[in-house]
């Protein structure tokens, strides 16, 4: 176990939540921590407020009692009560005086600032839990390796105090924080979306070399890899994308499962809170549960085991 002056207490980095008593992503009770700032823009994505790696006002306009508070308290003039309710996103610099004064909170500051040693404090609040059930800590994102030397602190940190450590990530970032950050995590999720660069490319915004490169190198240095394929209609969800999957993650070592994801759109409405476009189709619908097995049975053909999460 590494002593507690063994990490940097005062390095700082920016998240959007803490999610408690989660059993989905990891062993045991779990306590996740949400990093700010992901280069991937899923066209599905369920947290489109990680996606900025800046803090952001979100505005819930069925919420507001048009006061007219934010107006008055914003020192840039940047909100309007026009009946549309906008923030001018080009004058905002996000200072969270409109939040602090906003009675009926239609308006929510997203992202904090926080130093290491703040965190572990506020994680050992759950610590009974970790003890009890085998859980942990769990970082996610957003993509965590783009603040590579914050999350390794928070690792060292969670090691000095006995905790299992879970990171879930995209495997774009640079080799250098990969190498930095993943051998001190106890187990990683990682995911593979598609193996086809320029279908990546149109849904993702970003191509999949850095991924199925790091994938391969994240394989070697894990202690243990858990390979999650979120199943997107028009995406991947047929055959020769799910075959063409499972045949590059055979490729890997140190996996000890597949899990799939089913597509969902609960995050859809957070993005006209933050006046962002929801790329997906409404009418598109979620994979059936015999899709979603004849794509298990694909892994299981390539001696891999799989589970369907919910």
């Amino acid at each position: 176990m590494l002593r507690e002056d063994k990490y940097n207490k005062n390095k700082e980095g920016t998240i959007f939540d803490i999610q408690r008593f989660s059993i989905n992503d990891g062993p045991g009770i779990r306590t996740i921590v949400f990093l700010k700032g992901c280069p991937l823009k899923c066209k599905w994505c369920s947290n489109p407020e990680s996606q900025s790696k800046d803090i952001q006002i979100t505005f819930n306009k069925s919420s507001c009692i048009n006061c007219g508070k934010c107006i008055d308290v914003c020192p840039q003039g940047a909100i309007s009560l026009d009946g549309n309710n906008k923030i001018d996103r080009d004058k905002c610099d996000n200072c969270g005086l409109c939040v602090d004064n906003c009675y009926s909170n239609a308006l929510v500051k997203i992202g904090r600032k926080i130093k290491v040693e703040e965190l572990l404090q506020e994680l050992k609040k759950d610590s009974v839990h970790f003890r009890r059930s085998g859980g942990g800590v769990t970082l996610s994102g957003g993509e965590l390796l783009g603040q590579a030397d914050f999350v390794a602190e928070i690792l060292k940190g969670c090691k000095s105090m006995g905790w299992h450590t879970t990171l879930e990530t995209t495997a774009f970032a640079k080799k250098e924080a990969v190498e930095k950050v993943i051998p001190l995590a106890d187990l990683v999720l990682l995911d593979i979306k598609h193996t086809n660069n320029d279908i990546h490319i149109n849904h993702i915004g970003v191509g999949n070399k850095i991924i199925l490169e790091n994938a391969k190198h994240i394989s070697m240095i894990s202690k243990e890899l858990i390979i999650r394929v979120p199943v997107i209609p028009h995406f991947n969800c047929d055959n020769e994308s799910i075959n063409a999957i499972a045949s590059f993650v055979k490729t890997l070592e140190n996996v000890i499962r597949v899990d799939l994801l089913a597509y969902h759109n609960l995050g859809s409405s957070k993005y006209q809170n933050l006046e962002m476009k929801y790329e997906m189709d409404s009418d598109i619908a979620i994979p059936t549960d015999n899709i979603m097995n004849e794509f298990k049975e694909v892994f299981e053909s390539f001696d891999m085991k799989c589970v369907i999460e919910g």
